[in-house]
């Protein structure tokens, strides 16, 4: 199964890599497209001194659910190099997540990847999808991005790199693959 689902990766990338050049290249003059590879750690912290999730919404049944269905968190996430959160900053996610499930622990997720240092520096990365947290490996879609990122497609490989059931507070590996002008 592992070499079907790398196969199949491997397909979208040349997919997202040929219908992104004709448009790099003769519309927006922009020149050949690039591939890149990023690789971060995501600090959701819900209860802390200083929180980066919060909690914005709920529905009036969302208590009474296992799996939190209406609720609404915004977040301003660090982005670091390593997992420790001490680790060198080199952006934030900001934006929302909803569990959207009544019947699994799944998350719907709108979040753009601000790049405050290194070669991608005030750019961003818009990403989206569903994240069924269980699950050992989830992916979201790049939908578009800006500087660096104009033009932006491919994708977003996230794990739990580790999770505090007490406080809520999670850590997050993130291996992005980006097609861009």
């Amino acid at each position: 199964m592992r070499g079907k689902a790398a196969l199949a990766t491997g397909v979208a990338s040349l997919l997202l890599f040929f219908s992104s050049m004709p448009i790099c290249q003769a519309k927006l003059g922009l020149g050949e497209p690039k591939v890149s590879q990023i690789e971060f750690y995501m600090h959701d912290l819900l209860v802390t001194e200083k929180p980066t999730a919060v909690i914005v919404a709920e529905a009036n049944t969302t208590k009474s659910s296992p799996t939190l269905f209406g609720q609404v968190v915004v977040v301003d996430d660090p982005m670091t190099e390593g997992p420790e959160l001490t680790s060198k900053l080199i952006g934030k996610a900001q934006g929302l997540y909803a569990p959207s499930s009544q019947s699994e622990i799944s998350l719907s997720e709108a979040v753009n990847f601000v790049f405050i240092d290194g070669k991608f520096n005030g750019s961003t990365l818009s990403v989206m999808g569903r994240n069924p947290i269980l699950y050992k490996e989830r992916e979201l879609w790049i939908i578009g991005g800006s500087g660096a990122f104009r033009l932006a497609r491919g994708y977003a490989l996230k794990q739990t790199y580790s999770f505090d059931t007490t406080t809520l507070n999670a850590v997050v590996h993130y291996n992005v693959t980006v097609i861009h002008c």
